[in-house]
């Protein structure tokens, strides 16, 4: 199948010609003939498999088909995230740049005046966060009445955040005829029950098992002390020259302290998470897409939505309380049929979360020591099935053996390391 057979326009088939693509993943081929067909849509795909342009695609179509001269808020795009509302706005600019369609972004962390002044202008597509869409509807710089396409990406997401009751009183600013477009990584209850409430008699995609991963990811598990992650994470960047790699911690705190510590290794990094402002962010995040920076660190504000081509390594420095979360962090990489490598690094009090990944996964994660770091009695080796490297490099990059960290990072137990 292509593109071409999809029933979408000219001048967005060069579009998506333009940035080099030629045959529409799974979610594409069967969403986009759903939603220009103006059916409501509860689609599922795992992450990277190119949902935005499923609905993107058919969105611009369907407004450049029947523009009549109006102008306002024809398409609401809803994200959980700053960073995947300017990537959604990102993509539909790229994909409408030769059509009649206006879009900009709204969500918080920047100034509000430049987004009410967009907004007068007058926009066609508005992608944004929920709590500062609501800001705009309090200001009233924003008007939903003419809204024909809803859609909630990322859904389950949205909803683990606590936008459900910002969700409700958007619905209620929106026209009752209009097409509502679901799509979400997973479908738990609450999904279906937010589904039974606002969509009407929705089409449902499903073009992966759930909490599925990308078949190009190959994943693997280090154990190894907490107290000495940040050593071997460093070693692993620098004896492998691995040149872009999207860390994962849980805690901002933690976040900003393994970026502090990587720079102190002569590893260039960032960080990124709430506390950070908009813009901070954004400079992080493309200095690490323009391998200015090795590694940025980031807590799971950035595990979904995130798109970076080609990025070739995952670390997850500190595992998941939830297992659904390991797959939307390393669904980063692997995207869209490429390789990618995922590395979890594993201490002692993490035994109980590797293993409910697993369970989720319906399979083992190949464990492994590195020498040079090995961990103590007490990290759950005996618990954790673990084969050592075929090629065991020893010392750090400098040649020198690895030594423990002295004071108080190195002596902490693991129980207690939590940033």
């Amino acid at each position: 199948m292509s593109f071409d057979s999809l029933g979408l326009s000219a001048e967005i088939l060069r579009a998506v010609a333009a940035q080099g693509y030629t045959v529409p993943t799974p979610i594409q081929a069967r969403a986009i003939p759903a939603v220009l067909a103006g059916r409501d849509l509860m689609a599922s795909a795992q992450t990277g498999t190119g949902k935005t342009a499923a609905f993107t695609l058919p969105i611009l179509h369907r407004l450049t088909a029947t523009t009549g001269g109006r102008r306002g808020v024809r398409a609401l795009i809803l994200t959980p995230t700053r960073e995947l509302a300017a990537q959604v706005r990102e993509n539909v600019s790229d994909y409408g740049r030769s059509l009649p369609v206006r879009c900009a972004a709204v969500f918080g962390g920047v100034g509000i005046q430049p987004q009410i002044q967009a907004l007068r202008r007058g926009v066609d597509v508005l992608v944004a966060t929920p709590g500062r869409l609501l800001d705009h509807l309090t200001r009233r710089t924003v008007d939903l009445g003419m809204v024909e396409v809803l859609v909630l990406d990322e859904a389950d997401r949205m909803l683990d955040m606590g936008f459900l009751p910002a969700i409700e009183r958007i619905f209620r600013e929106l026209p009752t005829r209009r097409q509502t477009l679901l799509f979400s990584a997973t479908f738990p209850d609450a999904i279906k029950a937010l589904s039974r409430r606002f969509l009407s008699q929705p089409e449902t995609i499903e073009v992966a098992r759930p909490n599925a991963t990308a078949a190009g990811v190959e994943q693997s598990v280090y154990l190894v002390d907490q107290a000495r992650k940040r050593a071997l994470l460093s070693y692993l960047v620098g004896s492998q020259n691995w040149r872009q790699v999207l860390v994962f911690t849980r805690t901002k705190h933690g976040a900003d302290r393994l970026a502090k510590q990587l720079e102190q290794d002569g590893i260039e990094s960032a960080a990124i998470h709430g506390n950070k402002s908009q813009n901070a962010r954004s400079r992080a995040l493309a200095a690490f897409k323009a391998q200015g920076v090795r590694v940025l660190v980031a807590t799971d504000v950035a595990a979904r939505g995130l798109d970076i081509d080609r990025l070739p390594h995952v670390v997850n420095f500190e595992l998941p309380d939830t297992p659904e979360d390991y797959v939307h962090r390393i669904g980063r990489t692997g995207r869209a049929g490429e390789p990618g490598t995922a590395i979890s690094l594993v201490s002692a009090d993490e035994t109980s979360q590797l293993a409910a990944i697993q369970r989720l996964l319906k399979r083992d994660i190949p464990a492994q020591v590195m020498a040079g770091y090995e961990p103590g009695p007490a990290t759950g080796a005996s618990r954790v099935r673990a084969r050592a490297p075929d090629h065991r490099p020893v010392g750090r990059p400098d040649g020198r053996r690895p030594q423990a960290r002295k004071g108080g990072g190195a002596r902490r137990s693991a129980a207690n390391s939590r940033y």
